[in-house]
Protein backbone atom coordinates (compact mmCIF):
# COMPACT_ATOMS: atom_id res chain seq x y z
CA UNK A 1 0.00 0.00 0.00
CA UNK A 2 1.19 3.49 -0.82
CA UNK A 3 2.56 5.44 2.16
CA UNK A 4 0.82 8.77 2.79
CA UNK A 5 2.92 11.47 4.41
CA UNK A 6 1.23 13.50 7.14
CA UNK A 7 0.48 17.18 6.56
CA UNK A 8 -0.60 18.56 9.97
CA UNK A 9 -1.70 21.92 8.58
CA UNK A 10 -3.88 20.37 5.92
CA UNK A 11 -5.34 17.87 8.36
CA UNK A 12 -6.28 20.65 10.74
CA UNK A 13 -7.78 22.57 7.84
CA UNK A 14 -9.97 19.77 6.59
CA UNK A 15 -11.12 19.07 10.14
CA UNK A 16 -12.20 22.69 10.26
CA UNK A 17 -14.13 22.25 7.02
CA UNK A 18 -15.92 19.21 8.39
CA UNK A 19 -17.04 21.10 11.50
CA UNK A 20 -18.38 24.12 9.61
CA UNK A 21 -21.57 23.56 7.64
CA UNK A 22 -20.95 26.71 5.60
CA UNK A 23 -17.62 25.46 4.24
CA UNK A 24 -16.67 22.46 2.07
CA UNK A 25 -16.60 19.09 3.79
CA UNK A 26 -14.16 16.27 3.10
CA UNK A 27 -16.00 13.81 5.31
CA UNK A 28 -16.31 11.29 2.43
CA UNK A 29 -12.54 10.83 2.45
CA UNK A 30 -11.10 8.80 5.35
CA UNK A 31 -9.02 11.00 7.63
CA UNK A 32 -5.76 9.17 6.98
CA UNK A 33 -6.04 9.88 3.23
CA UNK A 34 -7.25 13.48 3.30
CA UNK A 35 -3.93 15.33 3.44
CA UNK A 36 -2.44 13.30 0.56
CA UNK A 37 -5.65 13.62 -1.48
CA UNK A 38 -5.53 17.37 -1.00
CA UNK A 39 -1.86 17.54 -2.02
CA UNK A 40 -2.61 15.46 -5.14
CA UNK A 41 -5.52 17.76 -5.99
CA UNK A 42 -3.28 20.82 -5.76
CA UNK A 43 -0.75 19.29 -8.15
CA UNK A 44 -3.43 18.19 -10.62
CA UNK A 45 -5.16 21.58 -10.56
CA UNK A 46 -1.82 23.22 -11.29
CA UNK A 47 -1.30 20.89 -14.25
CA UNK A 48 -4.87 21.55 -15.46
CA UNK A 49 -4.43 25.34 -15.41
CA UNK A 50 -0.98 25.09 -17.00
CA UNK A 51 -1.64 22.58 -19.76
CA UNK A 52 -5.35 23.00 -20.48
CA UNK A 53 -5.58 26.76 -19.96
CA UNK A 54 -2.03 27.60 -21.07
CA UNK A 55 -1.42 29.56 -17.88
CA UNK A 56 2.29 30.04 -17.05
CA UNK A 57 3.24 27.38 -14.51
CA UNK A 58 4.24 29.80 -11.68
CA UNK A 59 0.82 31.48 -11.78
CA UNK A 60 -1.03 28.20 -12.11
CA UNK A 61 0.78 26.99 -9.01
CA UNK A 62 0.00 30.21 -7.12
CA UNK A 63 -3.71 29.79 -7.84
CA UNK A 64 -3.84 26.14 -6.77
CA UNK A 65 -1.82 26.70 -3.60
CA UNK A 66 -3.78 29.74 -2.48
CA UNK A 67 -7.34 28.54 -3.14
CA UNK A 68 -7.63 26.04 -0.30
CA UNK A 69 -11.35 26.39 0.32
CA UNK A 70 -12.36 26.30 -3.36
CA UNK A 71 -10.11 23.30 -3.94
CA UNK A 72 -11.62 21.52 -0.94
CA UNK A 73 -15.07 22.09 -2.39
CA UNK A 74 -13.89 20.57 -5.66
CA UNK A 75 -12.28 17.58 -3.93
CA UNK A 76 -15.51 16.93 -2.01
CA UNK A 77 -17.32 16.37 -5.34
CA UNK A 78 -14.84 13.83 -6.70
CA UNK A 79 -15.36 10.12 -6.10
CA UNK A 80 -12.61 8.96 -3.75
CA UNK A 81 -10.60 5.82 -4.19
CA UNK A 82 -7.43 5.20 -2.22
CA UNK A 83 -5.82 3.56 -5.25
CA UNK A 84 -6.76 5.85 -8.15
CA UNK A 85 -7.90 9.21 -6.72
CA UNK A 86 -5.63 11.12 -9.10
CA UNK A 87 -7.23 9.41 -12.08
CA UNK A 88 -10.72 10.17 -10.74
CA UNK A 89 -9.81 13.80 -10.19
CA UNK A 90 -8.48 14.23 -13.74
CA UNK A 91 -11.57 12.56 -15.17
CA UNK A 92 -13.84 14.83 -13.10
CA UNK A 93 -12.09 17.94 -14.44
CA UNK A 94 -12.44 16.65 -17.99
CA UNK A 95 -16.21 16.29 -17.77
CA UNK A 96 -17.00 18.95 -15.16
CA UNK A 97 -15.34 22.26 -16.09
CA UNK A 98 -14.69 24.44 -13.05
CA UNK A 99 -15.33 28.14 -12.57
CA UNK A 100 -11.72 29.21 -12.76
CA UNK A 101 -12.42 32.69 -11.44
CA UNK A 102 -13.63 31.28 -8.14
CA UNK A 103 -10.22 29.74 -7.56
CA UNK A 104 -8.50 32.88 -8.84
CA UNK A 105 -10.36 35.30 -6.55
CA UNK A 106 -9.71 33.21 -3.48
CA UNK A 107 -6.05 32.81 -4.42
CA UNK A 108 -5.46 36.58 -4.57
CA UNK A 109 -6.72 36.95 -1.01
CA UNK A 110 -10.48 37.46 -1.26
CA UNK A 111 -12.29 35.61 1.54
CA UNK A 112 -13.83 32.38 0.27
CA UNK A 113 -17.27 33.26 1.68
CA UNK A 114 -17.23 36.51 -0.34
CA UNK A 115 -15.97 35.08 -3.63
CA UNK A 116 -19.47 34.70 -5.11
CA UNK A 117 -19.98 38.45 -4.82
CA UNK A 118 -17.24 39.01 -7.36
CA UNK A 119 -18.09 36.29 -9.86
CA UNK A 120 -19.54 37.62 -13.12
CA UNK A 121 -22.49 35.84 -14.75
CA UNK A 122 -21.57 33.72 -17.76
CA UNK A 123 -17.86 34.29 -17.16
CA UNK A 124 -16.30 31.04 -15.97
CA UNK A 125 -13.03 30.60 -17.81
CA UNK A 126 -9.98 32.82 -18.11
CA UNK A 127 -10.41 33.05 -21.89
CA UNK A 128 -13.88 34.57 -21.30
CA UNK A 129 -12.28 37.64 -19.72
CA UNK A 130 -8.49 37.57 -19.59
CA UNK A 131 -8.02 41.22 -18.52
CA UNK A 132 -8.23 40.58 -14.77
CA UNK A 133 -5.81 37.68 -14.98
CA UNK A 134 -3.41 39.64 -17.19
CA UNK A 135 -3.35 42.52 -14.69
CA UNK A 136 -2.78 40.13 -11.78
CA UNK A 137 0.15 38.50 -13.57
CA UNK A 138 1.57 41.93 -14.44
CA UNK A 139 1.39 43.11 -10.83
CA UNK A 140 2.90 39.85 -9.61
CA UNK A 141 5.73 40.47 -12.03
CA UNK A 142 6.30 43.87 -10.41
CA UNK A 143 6.71 42.15 -7.04
CA UNK A 144 3.18 42.24 -5.59
CA UNK A 145 2.49 39.16 -3.41
CA UNK A 146 -0.10 37.13 -5.29
CA UNK A 147 -2.26 36.50 -2.22
CA UNK A 148 -2.46 40.25 -1.46
CA UNK A 149 -3.75 41.36 -4.86
CA UNK A 150 -7.28 40.93 -3.51
CA UNK A 151 -6.73 44.03 -1.38
CA UNK A 152 -6.35 46.04 -4.58
CA UNK A 153 -9.28 44.32 -6.27
CA UNK A 154 -11.69 44.98 -3.40
CA UNK A 155 -10.65 48.63 -2.92
CA UNK A 156 -10.14 49.69 -6.54
CA UNK A 157 -11.51 47.18 -9.03
CA UNK A 158 -10.82 49.68 -11.81
CA UNK A 159 -7.11 48.86 -11.48
CA UNK A 160 -7.84 45.46 -13.02
CA UNK A 161 -9.37 47.14 -16.06
CA UNK A 162 -6.17 48.97 -17.02
CA UNK A 163 -3.57 47.94 -19.55
CA UNK A 164 -0.35 46.43 -18.17
CA UNK A 165 1.66 49.19 -19.88
CA UNK A 166 -0.26 51.86 -18.01
CA UNK A 167 0.26 50.11 -14.68
CA UNK A 168 3.93 49.77 -15.51
CA UNK A 169 4.26 53.52 -16.05
CA UNK A 170 2.57 54.23 -12.71
CA UNK A 171 4.70 51.75 -10.81
CA UNK A 172 7.94 52.86 -12.49
CA UNK A 173 7.07 56.42 -11.54
CA UNK A 174 7.32 55.42 -7.88
CA UNK A 175 10.65 53.72 -8.48
CA UNK A 176 11.92 56.86 -10.21
CA UNK A 177 11.14 58.85 -7.07
CA UNK A 178 13.60 56.74 -5.10
CA UNK A 179 11.33 54.12 -3.57
CA UNK A 180 12.55 50.54 -3.65
CA UNK A 181 10.48 47.85 -5.33
CA UNK A 182 9.30 46.53 -1.94
CA UNK A 183 8.41 50.03 -0.76
CA UNK A 184 6.52 50.83 -3.97
CA UNK A 185 4.49 47.62 -3.65
CA UNK A 186 3.68 48.40 -0.01
CA UNK A 187 2.60 51.92 -0.98
CA UNK A 188 0.27 50.69 -3.73
CA UNK A 189 -1.31 48.06 -1.49
CA UNK A 190 -2.12 50.70 1.13
CA UNK A 191 -3.01 53.47 -1.36
CA UNK A 192 -4.46 51.78 -4.47
CA UNK A 193 -5.48 55.21 -5.78
CA UNK A 194 -1.92 55.57 -7.08
CA UNK A 195 -2.68 52.90 -9.68
CA UNK A 196 -6.14 54.12 -10.69
CA UNK A 197 -6.81 54.77 -14.33
CA UNK A 198 -8.10 58.31 -14.11
CA UNK A 199 -4.87 59.67 -12.63
CA UNK A 200 -2.16 60.73 -15.06
CA UNK A 201 1.30 60.67 -13.51
CA UNK A 202 2.24 60.79 -9.85
CA UNK A 203 2.29 64.54 -9.27
CA UNK A 204 -0.24 67.01 -7.95
CA UNK A 205 -2.65 65.63 -5.36
CA UNK A 206 -0.28 62.79 -4.40
CA UNK A 207 2.82 64.89 -3.72
CA UNK A 208 1.93 65.46 -0.06
CA UNK A 209 1.16 61.76 0.43
CA UNK A 210 4.46 60.67 -1.04
CA UNK A 211 6.35 63.25 1.02
CA UNK A 212 4.83 61.76 4.19
CA UNK A 213 5.76 58.26 3.10
CA UNK A 214 9.33 59.26 2.26
CA UNK A 215 9.80 60.69 5.75
CA UNK A 216 8.24 57.62 7.35
CA UNK A 217 10.41 55.29 5.29
CA UNK A 218 13.54 57.30 6.07
CA UNK A 219 13.01 56.54 9.75
CA UNK A 220 13.78 52.95 8.88
CA UNK A 221 16.49 53.53 6.31
CA UNK A 222 18.72 51.03 8.05
CA UNK A 223 16.11 48.30 7.65
CA UNK A 224 16.13 45.90 4.72
CA UNK A 225 12.37 45.66 4.62
CA UNK A 226 10.14 43.25 2.75
CA UNK A 227 6.76 44.16 1.31
CA UNK A 228 4.93 43.33 4.55
CA UNK A 229 7.09 45.75 6.58
CA UNK A 230 6.59 48.67 4.21
CA UNK A 231 2.89 47.90 3.78
CA UNK A 232 2.54 48.01 7.58
CA UNK A 233 4.31 51.42 7.65
CA UNK A 234 1.88 52.72 5.02
CA UNK A 235 -1.07 51.37 6.99
CA UNK A 236 0.12 53.32 10.04
CA UNK A 237 0.38 56.52 8.00
CA UNK A 238 -3.12 55.82 6.69
CA UNK A 239 -4.36 55.44 10.27
CA UNK A 240 -3.29 59.04 10.97
CA UNK A 241 -5.07 60.24 7.85
CA UNK A 242 -8.19 58.51 9.14
CA UNK A 243 -7.80 60.54 12.35
CA UNK A 244 -8.15 63.71 10.31
CA UNK A 245 -4.56 64.62 9.47
CA UNK A 246 -4.08 66.20 6.08
CA UNK A 247 -1.62 64.65 3.67
CA UNK A 248 1.72 66.38 4.05
CA UNK A 249 0.82 67.88 7.41
CA UNK A 250 2.35 65.09 9.45
CA UNK A 251 5.80 65.44 7.85
CA UNK A 252 7.15 67.74 10.54
CA UNK A 253 5.45 65.70 13.27
CA UNK A 254 6.95 62.42 12.13
CA UNK A 255 10.42 63.64 13.07
CA UNK A 256 9.35 63.79 16.72
CA UNK A 257 7.88 60.33 16.75
CA UNK A 258 11.02 58.36 17.62
CA UNK A 259 10.39 55.76 14.95
CA UNK A 260 6.71 55.34 15.77
CA UNK A 261 6.28 53.87 12.31
CA UNK A 262 9.06 51.32 12.66
CA UNK A 263 9.23 50.22 16.28
CA UNK A 264 5.60 49.29 16.89
CA UNK A 265 3.12 47.11 15.06
CA UNK A 266 0.01 48.29 13.29
CA UNK A 267 -1.97 46.33 15.89
CA UNK A 268 -0.37 48.41 18.67
CA UNK A 269 -1.30 51.63 16.89
CA UNK A 270 -4.87 50.62 16.10
CA UNK A 271 -5.41 49.39 19.66
CA UNK A 272 -4.27 52.68 21.18
CA UNK A 273 -6.25 54.75 18.69
CA UNK A 274 -9.39 52.81 19.55
CA UNK A 275 -8.66 53.11 23.28
CA UNK A 276 -8.23 56.88 23.32
CA UNK A 277 -10.99 57.57 20.79
CA UNK A 278 -13.38 55.90 23.24
CA UNK A 279 -12.81 58.92 25.47
CA UNK A 280 -14.85 60.99 23.03
CA UNK A 281 -12.04 63.51 22.47
CA UNK A 282 -11.11 64.80 19.03
CA UNK A 283 -9.55 62.23 16.71
CA UNK A 284 -6.80 64.64 15.72
CA UNK A 285 -5.99 65.16 19.41
CA UNK A 286 -5.57 61.39 19.76
CA UNK A 287 -3.17 61.38 16.81
CA UNK A 288 -1.12 64.25 18.27
CA UNK A 289 -0.93 62.46 21.62
CA UNK A 290 0.48 59.32 20.00
CA UNK A 291 2.90 61.18 17.76
CA UNK A 292 4.26 63.21 20.67
CA UNK A 293 4.32 60.23 23.07
CA UNK A 294 5.09 57.17 20.91
CA UNK A 295 6.00 55.11 23.99
CA UNK A 296 2.27 54.87 24.65
CA UNK A 297 2.13 52.32 21.83
CA UNK A 298 4.24 49.98 23.93
CA UNK A 299 1.78 49.95 26.85
CA UNK A 300 0.06 46.60 27.15
CA UNK A 301 -3.73 46.78 27.46
CA UNK A 302 -4.86 43.27 26.58
CA UNK A 303 -5.88 41.01 29.48
CA UNK A 304 -5.35 43.72 32.11
CA UNK A 305 -7.93 44.18 34.87
CA UNK A 306 -8.62 47.50 36.55
CA UNK A 307 -10.15 48.28 39.93
CA UNK A 308 -11.86 51.58 39.14
CA UNK A 309 -11.39 53.23 42.54
CA UNK A 310 -7.80 51.99 42.72
CA UNK A 311 -6.99 53.34 39.26
CA UNK A 312 -8.48 56.76 40.00
CA UNK A 313 -6.37 56.96 43.14
CA UNK A 314 -3.30 55.77 41.22
CA UNK A 315 -3.87 58.49 38.61
CA UNK A 316 -4.06 61.19 41.29
CA UNK A 317 -7.74 61.78 42.04
CA UNK A 318 -8.29 62.74 45.74
CA UNK A 319 -9.97 60.14 47.95
CA UNK A 320 -12.90 62.46 48.78
CA UNK A 321 -13.74 62.86 45.10
CA UNK A 322 -13.53 59.11 44.59
CA UNK A 323 -15.93 58.53 47.48
CA UNK A 324 -18.32 61.09 46.01
CA UNK A 325 -18.18 59.39 42.61
CA UNK A 326 -18.85 55.99 44.17
CA UNK A 327 -22.07 57.37 45.67
CA UNK A 328 -23.17 58.97 42.39
CA UNK A 329 -22.12 56.15 40.07
CA UNK A 330 -22.11 52.90 42.07
CA UNK A 331 -22.78 50.87 38.90
CA UNK A 332 -19.38 51.85 37.44
CA UNK A 333 -17.16 50.65 40.26
CA UNK A 334 -15.49 47.41 41.31
CA UNK A 335 -13.62 45.69 38.48
CA UNK A 336 -13.54 45.92 34.71
CA UNK A 337 -11.16 45.38 31.80
CA UNK A 338 -8.72 48.24 31.41
CA UNK A 339 -9.74 48.52 27.74
CA UNK A 340 -13.21 49.62 28.95
CA UNK A 341 -11.72 52.35 31.14
CA UNK A 342 -12.34 55.22 28.65
CA UNK A 343 -16.10 54.61 28.69
CA UNK A 344 -16.08 54.41 32.50
CA UNK A 345 -14.34 57.78 32.62
CA UNK A 346 -16.79 59.26 30.11
CA UNK A 347 -19.75 58.31 32.26
CA UNK A 348 -18.15 60.10 35.24
CA UNK A 349 -17.11 63.06 33.03
CA UNK A 350 -13.47 62.39 33.86
CA UNK A 351 -12.42 61.64 30.29
CA UNK A 352 -10.91 65.05 29.61
CA UNK A 353 -9.13 65.03 32.98
CA UNK A 354 -7.56 61.68 32.11
CA UNK A 355 -6.65 62.72 28.56
CA UNK A 356 -5.07 65.97 29.77
CA UNK A 357 -3.01 63.93 32.23
CA UNK A 358 -1.78 61.72 29.40
CA UNK A 359 -0.81 64.79 27.37
CA UNK A 360 1.09 66.18 30.36
CA UNK A 361 3.25 63.07 30.50
CA UNK A 362 1.40 60.75 32.87
CA UNK A 363 1.64 57.92 30.36
CA UNK A 364 3.76 55.88 32.74
CA UNK A 365 0.91 55.83 35.25
CA UNK A 366 -1.18 53.93 32.70
CA UNK A 367 1.74 51.64 31.93
CA UNK A 368 2.67 50.67 35.50
CA UNK A 369 -0.84 50.47 36.99
CA UNK A 370 -1.69 47.13 38.57
CA UNK A 371 -4.02 45.71 41.21
CA UNK A 372 -2.66 46.38 44.69
CA UNK A 373 -3.72 42.86 45.71
CA UNK A 374 -5.18 39.90 43.80
CA UNK A 375 -8.75 40.41 45.04
CA UNK A 376 -8.80 44.24 44.93
CA UNK A 377 -12.21 45.47 43.83
CA UNK A 378 -13.59 41.97 43.44
CA UNK A 379 -17.33 41.59 44.08
CA UNK A 380 -17.85 38.10 45.54
CA UNK A 381 -21.55 38.03 44.68
CA UNK A 382 -20.70 38.93 41.09
CA UNK A 383 -18.15 36.12 40.89
CA UNK A 384 -20.65 33.59 42.25
CA UNK A 385 -23.42 34.75 39.93
CA UNK A 386 -21.02 34.65 37.00
CA UNK A 387 -20.28 30.99 37.69
CA UNK A 388 -24.01 30.25 37.84
CA UNK A 389 -24.48 32.13 34.56
CA UNK A 390 -21.81 30.02 32.88
CA UNK A 391 -23.58 26.82 33.88
CA UNK A 392 -26.87 27.54 32.08
CA UNK A 393 -27.54 26.33 28.56
CA UNK A 394 -27.77 29.82 27.06
CA UNK A 395 -24.65 31.08 28.84
CA UNK A 396 -22.97 32.41 25.68
CA UNK A 397 -25.98 34.63 24.93
CA UNK A 398 -25.96 36.06 28.47
CA UNK A 399 -22.18 36.40 28.64
CA UNK A 400 -22.17 38.42 25.42
CA UNK A 401 -24.78 40.75 26.91
CA UNK A 402 -22.67 41.06 30.03
CA UNK A 403 -19.61 41.86 27.91
CA UNK A 404 -21.57 44.63 26.18
CA UNK A 405 -22.56 46.13 29.53
CA UNK A 406 -18.98 46.07 30.79
CA UNK A 407 -17.94 47.62 27.50
CA UNK A 408 -20.09 50.72 28.01
CA UNK A 409 -18.80 51.13 31.58
CA UNK A 410 -20.86 48.99 33.94
CA UNK A 411 -18.53 47.27 36.39
CA UNK A 412 -18.27 43.66 37.47
CA UNK A 413 -20.94 44.09 40.15
CA UNK A 414 -24.53 43.35 41.04
CA UNK A 415 -25.84 46.19 38.84
CA UNK A 416 -24.47 44.53 35.71
CA UNK A 417 -25.85 41.14 36.73
CA UNK A 418 -29.31 42.63 37.23
CA UNK A 419 -29.15 44.35 33.86
CA UNK A 420 -28.36 41.05 32.13
CA UNK A 421 -31.75 39.81 33.31
CA UNK A 422 -33.61 43.05 32.57
CA UNK A 423 -32.36 43.77 29.06
CA UNK A 424 -33.45 41.60 26.16
CA UNK A 425 -31.78 41.07 22.81
CA UNK A 426 -28.41 39.96 21.55
CA UNK A 427 -25.29 41.94 22.34
CA UNK A 428 -25.31 43.35 18.79
CA UNK A 429 -28.98 44.40 19.19
CA UNK A 430 -28.19 46.17 22.46
CA UNK A 431 -25.18 47.89 20.91
CA UNK A 432 -27.29 49.08 17.98
CA UNK A 433 -29.93 50.57 20.30
CA UNK A 434 -27.29 52.16 22.52
CA UNK A 435 -25.55 53.68 19.50
CA UNK A 436 -28.85 55.03 18.21
CA UNK A 437 -29.46 56.93 21.44
CA UNK A 438 -25.95 58.37 21.21
CA UNK A 439 -26.39 59.36 17.58
CA UNK A 440 -29.75 60.93 18.41
CA UNK A 441 -27.82 63.46 20.47
CA UNK A 442 -27.88 62.15 24.05
CA UNK A 443 -24.50 62.34 25.80
CA UNK A 444 -22.73 59.06 26.54
CA UNK A 445 -22.79 59.58 30.31
CA UNK A 446 -26.50 60.42 30.25
CA UNK A 447 -27.43 57.37 28.19
CA UNK A 448 -25.66 55.16 30.74
CA UNK A 449 -27.43 56.91 33.61
CA UNK A 450 -30.77 56.42 31.84
CA UNK A 451 -30.00 52.73 31.49
CA UNK A 452 -29.09 52.47 35.17
CA UNK A 453 -32.49 53.95 36.10
CA UNK A 454 -34.60 52.33 33.39
CA UNK A 455 -32.69 49.43 31.81
CA UNK A 456 -35.63 48.26 29.73
CA UNK A 457 -35.21 51.20 27.35
CA UNK A 458 -32.62 48.95 25.68
CA UNK A 459 -35.40 46.46 24.94
CA UNK A 460 -37.00 48.88 22.46
CA UNK A 461 -36.35 48.38 18.76
CA UNK A 462 -34.49 51.17 16.99
CA UNK A 463 -37.53 52.05 14.84
CA UNK A 464 -39.66 52.39 17.97
CA UNK A 465 -37.04 54.57 19.68
CA UNK A 466 -36.79 56.78 16.62
CA UNK A 467 -40.54 57.26 16.29
CA UNK A 468 -40.93 58.18 19.97
CA UNK A 469 -38.03 60.63 19.88
CA UNK A 470 -39.32 62.20 16.65
CA UNK A 471 -42.76 62.68 18.22
CA UNK A 472 -41.22 64.17 21.36
CA UNK A 473 -39.20 66.68 19.37
CA UNK A 474 -41.48 67.52 16.50
CA UNK A 475 -45.00 67.47 17.94
CA UNK A 476 -44.51 67.92 21.68
CA UNK A 477 -41.61 70.32 21.11
CA UNK A 478 -39.41 68.96 23.89
CA UNK A 479 -35.65 68.57 23.81
CA UNK A 480 -33.83 65.35 24.65
CA UNK A 481 -33.22 66.67 28.17
CA UNK A 482 -36.74 65.44 28.95
CA UNK A 483 -35.54 61.85 28.51
CA UNK A 484 -32.81 62.36 31.09
CA UNK A 485 -35.44 63.03 33.76
CA UNK A 486 -38.06 60.62 32.41
CA UNK A 487 -36.38 57.82 30.43
CA UNK A 488 -39.45 55.63 30.98
CA UNK A 489 -41.11 57.69 28.22
CA UNK A 490 -39.37 55.36 25.78
CA UNK A 491 -41.12 52.31 27.26
CA UNK A 492 -44.72 53.31 26.54
CA UNK A 493 -46.58 52.48 23.34
CA UNK A 494 -46.51 55.46 21.01
CA UNK A 495 -49.71 54.80 19.06
CA UNK A 496 -51.85 53.37 21.87
CA UNK A 497 -50.79 55.55 24.79
CA UNK A 498 -48.45 58.47 24.18
CA UNK A 499 -50.06 60.03 21.12
CA UNK A 500 -53.76 59.64 22.06
CA UNK A 501 -53.35 60.83 25.66
CA UNK A 502 -51.17 63.80 24.75
CA UNK A 503 -53.38 64.87 21.85
CA UNK A 504 -56.53 64.58 23.96
CA UNK A 505 -54.99 66.92 26.54
CA UNK A 506 -54.08 69.34 23.74
CA UNK A 507 -57.68 69.21 22.49
CA UNK A 508 -59.04 69.88 25.98
CA UNK A 509 -56.79 72.92 26.28
CA UNK A 510 -57.99 74.24 22.90
CA UNK A 511 -61.59 73.92 24.09
CA UNK A 512 -60.72 76.03 27.08
CA UNK A 513 -61.65 73.25 29.47
CA UNK A 514 -58.18 72.68 30.91
CA UNK A 515 -56.74 75.52 32.96
CA UNK A 516 -54.13 73.39 34.69
CA UNK A 517 -50.95 72.29 32.89
CA UNK A 518 -50.10 68.63 33.25
CA UNK A 519 -46.61 67.32 32.66
CA UNK A 520 -46.08 64.88 29.82
CA UNK A 521 -44.77 62.30 32.28
CA UNK A 522 -47.88 62.78 34.41
CA UNK A 523 -50.10 62.25 31.38
CA UNK A 524 -48.35 59.13 30.16
CA UNK A 525 -47.27 57.31 33.31
CA UNK A 526 -50.57 57.42 35.20
CA UNK A 527 -52.73 54.28 35.07
CA UNK A 528 -55.95 54.07 33.08
CA UNK A 529 -58.02 54.67 36.22
CA UNK A 530 -55.77 57.53 37.23
CA UNK A 531 -55.97 59.04 33.74
CA UNK A 532 -59.76 59.05 33.87
CA UNK A 533 -59.63 60.70 37.28
CA UNK A 534 -57.22 63.25 35.80
CA UNK A 535 -59.69 64.00 33.01
CA UNK A 536 -62.58 64.23 35.49
CA UNK A 537 -60.76 66.94 37.41
CA UNK A 538 -60.44 68.93 34.19
CA UNK A 539 -64.09 68.68 33.06
CA UNK A 540 -66.92 66.30 34.06
CA UNK A 541 -67.62 65.41 30.40
CA UNK A 542 -63.96 64.69 29.54
CA UNK A 543 -63.87 61.04 30.75
CA UNK A 544 -66.95 60.14 28.74
CA UNK A 545 -65.57 61.80 25.60
CA UNK A 546 -62.30 59.93 26.04
CA UNK A 547 -64.07 56.58 26.45
CA UNK A 548 -66.22 57.26 23.39
CA UNK A 549 -63.15 58.06 21.35
CA UNK A 550 -61.48 54.89 22.58
CA UNK A 551 -64.53 52.81 21.68
CA UNK A 552 -64.73 54.47 18.26
CA UNK A 553 -61.11 53.67 17.67
CA UNK A 554 -61.66 50.00 18.56
CA UNK A 555 -64.63 49.58 16.23
CA UNK A 556 -63.46 51.69 13.28
CA UNK A 557 -59.73 51.23 13.49
CA UNK A 558 -59.49 55.00 13.55
CA UNK A 559 -57.19 57.18 15.55
CA UNK A 560 -57.67 59.74 18.27
CA UNK A 561 -55.85 62.19 16.06
CA UNK A 562 -59.27 63.10 14.67
CA UNK A 563 -60.43 64.61 17.97
CA UNK A 564 -61.56 68.16 17.24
Amino acid sequence: MRHFSPFPFLQALVRHFSSNSNLPSLSKIPIKYRSQAFKDAQELLTDYLHTTRALPFPYAELISKNSTYSLSELVSKVYFSSTNFRKCFVKFLRYNPINEFGFFYESIGIDYVNVNRFLKPNVHFFFDDSTVLDVACTLAGFGFPWNKLGKLYVKEVSIFENKPTFLGSKFNGLLAMGFSTEQAVGICLAFPCLLKGEEVGLSGKFDALLDDLKRAFNLGNCIVGNVDIWYAVCRKVLAFYDLGFERGKIVELIGKSNNIFMDYSEKDLVEKIEFFCKLGVGKADVGLLLLSNPNILGIKLADRIVCVSGFLSHFGLPDKEIESLMLRYPYLFDRNKIFNLPHILRVMNLHEWFFDGMKRGKCQLLANYGLSKPNEGEDEDYVQNLEKLKSVRTHNYSLNKLEFLHGIGFGENGFAMKLVVDVHGSASDLQERFDFLLNAGIEFSKVCKMISYTPKILNQEVVSLKNKIDFLRQEVGFSLEFLETFPAYLLYNLEKRIKPRYRFHVWLAKQGWSTKTYTLSGIIAVSKKGFLAQLSSIHPKAPQLWLEQCEEKKTSGGSLTNVS
